[in-house]
């Protein structure tokens, strides 16, 4: 608890509830419409971590996290493997090579390079993701070049940055591949997930995970990843396209928080 800032030490049971909802939060949002790194990184800036651990922890969490939205979608067969099987290694790749950038910077300029991305992070949830989809084979050419250079690009911003990763990968699916919103949402998660442990191993290695603070934390994520994959599998489109509304709206009062402060 020596991490946590001076009143949040003092007062760390109550670091461990307002964390604990807002990884909550961050689950259901993240397995619906992407963007749960967007709550849980301000909020471990709020209590106090160093930026790079911030980062560190919200991989944490994350990772684990979306193993609840995954089975879900599976088990419901939202899945597209064929993409999952060539995309997953440079999602990998490419979020070792962004967390491995990310770990050698200093803190202060990691802090100021957080708060520079965080309107990118908005700025994603403003691009329009629903349009009318045709069913259609995936070709060998959107196989093998478009799906493997999205998903480096995009693991490569999950490594460094991270918050609205999942929200980059429906855009992708859903412009690209032209995926419907809800397969979106469930093909997505297996390329963060795979991204989220490129980058997480990157920051065990240099120490930026603190596991004990994270046990809790990602109790209450896999509950929230649970229940909004659960809800998106139900509601369908509609619910995705008013969660990253609802998202939006959460990001621009996130933002506006951390200026004023």
């Amino acid at each position: 608890m020596e991490l946590l800032g001076t009143f949040w030490a003092q007062h760390w049971m109550l670091a461990i509830m307002l964390l604990g909802a807002i990884a909550f939060v961050a689950g259901f949002v993240d397995s619906i419409a992407g963007g749960g790194g967007l709550f849980l990184v301000p909020g471990f800036l709020l209590v106090g971590l160093p930026p790079q651990v911030a980062l560190g922890q919200e991989k944490l969490v994350s990772t684990l996290g979306t193993i609840a939205a995954i089975r879900n979608f599976f088990a419901n067969s939202k899945m597209v493997w064929k993409v999952a099987l060539v995309g997953v290694p440079f999602s990998l790749l490419g979020a070792y090579l962004g967390a491995h950038l990310i770990v050698s910077i200093p803190q202060e300029i990691v802090g100021k390079i957080i708060l520079a991305l965080i309107p990118l992070g908005i700025l994603i949830f403003l691009v329009p993701k629903d349009r009318p989809v045709q069913e259609h084979t995936l070709s060998d050419r959107m196989l093998f070049t478009v799906v493997p250079l999205t998903c480096l690009v995009i693991g490569f911003y999950d490594g460094f940055f991270g918050p609205g990763t999942g929200s980059m990968f429906i855009i992708a699916f859903h412009y690209l591949l032209k995926m419907d919103l809800v397969s979106s949402s469930a093909n997505s998660k297996n390329f963060n997930f795979a991204s989220n442990i490129g980058a997480l191993v990157a920051f065990i290695m240099a120490g930026k995970v603190v596991y004990l603070l994270a046990l809790p934390l990602v109790a209450c994520n896999i509950l929230g990843n649970h229940m909004g994959s659960t809800l998106a599998i139900r509601k369908g489109n509609d619910v995705v396209r008013k969660v990253l509304v609802l998202s939006m709206v959460c990001l621009f009062v996130s933002l506006g928080v951390k200026y004023l402060a």
